[in-house]
């Protein structure tokens, strides 16, 4: 089996990016600490401590620390993935044309697919499982189930990933991302469950809200960190991620395909 053929090629682009990390990981990983203690300690116990315990119905019977926790969890991996997948996107395919090198030798454009998405596996993973040992030290598990939101959080940041890689690689430069953060992330991020449950919202955003990656991947991740009722409509909420991000995975296969193989 050649390099080209072998399913394992696609291992040499993750090997790539693991080795440009090798340079900046210290920064990175103190960052994945900094960042939940930050929002958790100024929003969670802060802004939480205005909340009595008997307006915690609209939480499923959580302090706001516990509703937020998981909600943050999940949006941190958006958020990473969304930015990876815009600036360092393209600047491998235009500005320091890595990939034109890259495809150069017998790997393909699915090996890149795969092995960035492998890379973002890893960064994912490490920034998922840095933040939830801040959960575990605020007190916000109540089940051993918590492990699940580290693969959880992961298949929500690829679903990102992937659909965002998708648009980059139709993009000529990098004007476009300003609205992909400002009308897409900023407000799935505000409005997608993070913060104050969904189902306040007026019927019609609660509706399209629904409908978002970011929606169902806090859902996904608060279920299995606080075992509570979200829990029990898991199922829903894994198939869509798992649909989106191979729909997302061909998109972007489909449009880098023809952005690099002339």
């Amino acid at each position: 089996m050649t390099a080209g053929t072998s399913p394992l090629t696609a291992l040499r682009v993750t090997q790539r990016n693991l080795l440009v990390y090798r340079r900046t990981w210290r920064g990175s990983v103190f960052g994945s600490f900094l960042t939940p203690l930050l929002y958790l300690g100024a929003l969670g116990v802060g802004l939480g401590s205005f909340i009595a315990a008997q307006d915690t119905d609209a939480l499923g019977g959580f302090t706001y620390l516990q509703f937020l926790g998981p909600g943050l969890l999940a949006s941190t991996c958006m958020q990473t993935a969304s930015f990876e997948a815009t600036f360092p996107i393209m600047g491998k395919i235009s500005w320091r044309r890595n990939y034109e090198a890259i495809l150069a030798t017998p790997l393909q454009v699915h090996h890149l697919l795969f092995g960035e998405a492998g890379w973002m596996t890893f960064r994912l993973t490490s920034i998922s499982t840095v933040f939830l040992i801040v959960l575990v030290i605020f007190g916000i598990p109540t089940s051993p189930l918590a492990l699940l939101a580290i693969p959880a959080a992961i298949l929500t940041g690829l679903a990102f990933f992937l659909a965002i890689m998708a648009f980059t690689a139709t993009q000529k430069n990098d004007a476009g991302f300003a609205a992909i953060f400002r009308f897409v992330v900023n407000p799935l991020f505000l409005f997608s469950g993070t913060f104050f449950p969904v189902d306040r919202l007026p019927d019609g955003l609660e509706f399209i809200a629904s409908l978002t990656p970011l929606y169902h991947g806090v859902a996904l991740v608060r279920g299995v960190v606080l075992a509570g009722p979200d829990l029990a409509s898991w199922p829903v909420h894994l198939a869509y991620l798992v649909v989106f991000s191979s729909i997302a995975g061909f998109l972007a296969y489909t449009t880098l395909r023809r952005r690099l193989v002339k």
